[in-house]
């Protein structure tokens, strides 16, 4: 008799456990022994789907993973807008890393502009985030998963009305052909919140799948389809992250590369008038902003036909939906096919001028200070461009811009030659023109636009390439973690984002021990905040402010100039 009460007071606690750890809607008891399911991990309810979240007991916090946020975009959702989920009964696993979209790698030729015809089928070194120690996910069309991190105590029995959590919702780089939400493992940013924040990590269509232009697409599908997809999941987020006990007004928008192209995409997308709003501030790590052509301007055309060609439908009568119907395996040789056949490291898939989200060049919009969301903070690298040359590099600094560039005019490229003749050698001075174009002066653009309401940084921690960075938040990125790991450095870097992201200021500390010292708000030609270390054997960590390079800013007023020519 004994054990038999013991059993039945077992019983009750395991069912009060489930009753206080669900969210949303309160599963069935009598759904509990159909499923089987573990009632020690909770589970959400978004009305479409159920999902059984994991709890890490060391760190506190639940990780729902392979949340379908849109439905599978293939057949005739191919190269289409992204669609609602379908209804799914029963209790979804949250446990597993998603499927990544299909990859590619950048560009292979040593001229431009793009062709098509002539080039052997390409074998690329594999140009996709570091792999991380878990398994790396396959590749697939159906890939359009988020994952979601939340402080286990703060989960809500239902979802909130009012209040919660600030969210970062994170955006990966990759030049848009690129890049898996398995490489980031969300818990990390979290930890950085002192478990005071709800980190999301979404993907997204990418290469040929995602940024397919063109005419035919203009008329029959989705202009910047992987835009749109990340546009969908911000719109999932604001339905969506109450019941995991996040503020859906309190929502930041960070990505690093392609991901921060996407940011400054999102900031400036319906005339930086999107309603209902969707995020209320952003964070760029090293703003990618490759030339953003209209989207039926000669190379996204050629690269439509290119597409057509390869995948056998040039005699079809209706291209786009013979490309819908082509083979997936064929698809993707297209993809890696067209995207080696750009100039050297450059991508051709990338977003475009569609007249609708992204209604007119990136550049005029922020040039008159109409954006999406309230506050800005701007990371980069001290040396971004050396991972996007060719190390073989033998052109001129003059034929390197024009072949990089080439509507500028003969004049525009001896003044841009003339701005890097003091830089070395001219493979160092390509090094520079690259940075400086595709990523560093996209960012001042953008800061310009925030000016006054922004944060500038600069991670300097040597060789402070393009991506260095990415280790020192996301800590477990490469496997083995920050190459300088000093605690104090990690914690200033890392904290400073989520000041941001919890407060909208990066003043504000959590942490009594952030080494940090007070950051202005930037105004172009004033200081920003320097993340380095000090020289020697037993290097210390240097935090400090410092003014922005007068050069700098000289070099990206005249690219600025030139942003009808350069196609930003």
């Amino acid at each position: 008799m004994a054990l038999r009460i013991w059993s039945l007071i077992l019983l009750l606690g395991q069912i009060y456990s489930f009753l206080s750890l669900n969210t949303s809607s309160v599963v069935a008891l009598s759904n509990i022994a159909a499923t089987n399911i573990n009632i020690s991990n909770p589970v959400v309810d978004l009305s479409y789907a159920q999902y059984q979240g994991s709890v890490n007991p060391v760190t506190n916090i639940t990780s729902f993973l392979s949340i379908r946020y849109a439905a599978p975009p293939t057949g005739d959702f191919r190269f289409a807008m992204p669609q609602p989920p379908a209804n799914v009964s029963g209790i979804q696993q949250a446990t597993e890393w998603p499927s990544m979209c299909y990859q590619s790698g950048g560009g292979l030729m040593e001229t431009a502009p793009v062709s098509i015809y002539g080039f052997d089928k390409r074998q690329y070194d594999d140009t996709t985030p570091v792999k991380r120690s878990t398994t790396t996910p396959t590749q697939s069309e159906d890939c359009l998963f988020l994952n979601v991190w939340v402080p286990s105590d703060q989960l809500p029995t239902e979802p909130l009305t009012t209040g919660g959590l600030p969210v970062v919702v994170y955006i990966h780089g990759g030049g848009y052909v690129s890049g898996y939400a398995a490489a980031y493992d969300g818990s990390e940013l979290v930890g950085h919140s002192d478990n005071g924040a709800i980190a999301v990590v979404l993907q997204y269509r990418l290469g040929l799948f995602g940024f397919l232009s063109g005419n035919e697409v203009k008329a029959d599908g989705a202009l910047n389809a992987g835009l749109l997809d990340q546009n969908f999941a911000l719109q999932w987020v604001q339905k969506n992250i109450a019941t995991f006990g996040g503020d859906p007004s309190r929502v930041t928008i960070w990505g690093q590369s392609a991901g921060a192209g996407s940011v400054m995409n999102h900031i400036v997308a319906h005339n930086g008038n999107t309603q209902p709003p969707l995020f209320k501030a952003g964070i760029t790590s090293s703003t990618f902003q490759p030339s953003q052509y209209y989207y039926n301007d000669r190379i996204p055309q050629l690269l439509y036909n290119g597409a057509v060609a390869y995948a056998g439908c040039s005699s079809s009568s209706d291209t786009l939906a013979c490309l819908r119907a082509a083979n997936t395996t064929i698809l993707e040789d297209a993809n890696d096919y067209l995207a080696g056949t750009a100039f050297f490291d450059t991508y051709v898939f990338a977003p475009v001028v569609d007249g609708t989200f992204i209604v007119e060049r990136p550049s005029v919009t922020l040039a008159k200070g109409t954006v999406n969301g309230d506050l800005l903070l701007a990371i980069g690298n001290a040396h971004e461009g050396p991972h996007f040359v060719n190390p073989n590099e033998t052109l001129s600094i003059t034929d390197y811009v024009a072949q990089l560039f080439p509507d500028l005019s003969a004049v525009q490229v001896q003044e841009a030659a003339y701005l890097y003749s003091s830089f070395g050698s001219a493979l160092d001075q390509a090094y520079e023109v690259m940075g400086d174009t595709i990523l560093v002066c996209p960012t001042y653009f953008l800061l310009q636009a925030f000016e006054g309401r922004s944060w500038k940084g600069k991670f300097a921690i040597p060789p402070a390439l393009h991506g260095n960075d990415v280790p020192y938040y996301f800590n477990d990125y490469d496997g083995t973690g920050p190459p300088y790991n000093n605690t104090d450095f990690i914690n200033a870097f890392a904290e400073s984002f989520m000041s941001f992201v919890m407060f909208g200021d990066v003043n504000v500390k959590f942490d009594p021990t952030n080494i940090t010292p007070y950051w202005n708000e930037y105004y172009i030609g004033e200081t920003e905040m320097i993340f380095n270390q000090t020289e020697g054997p037993n290097p210390q960590p240097a935090v400090m402010p410092a003014q922005t390079n007068p050069g700098q800013l000289q070099r990206c007023a005249f690219w600025q100039s030139v942003t009808n020519e350069i196609a930003q």
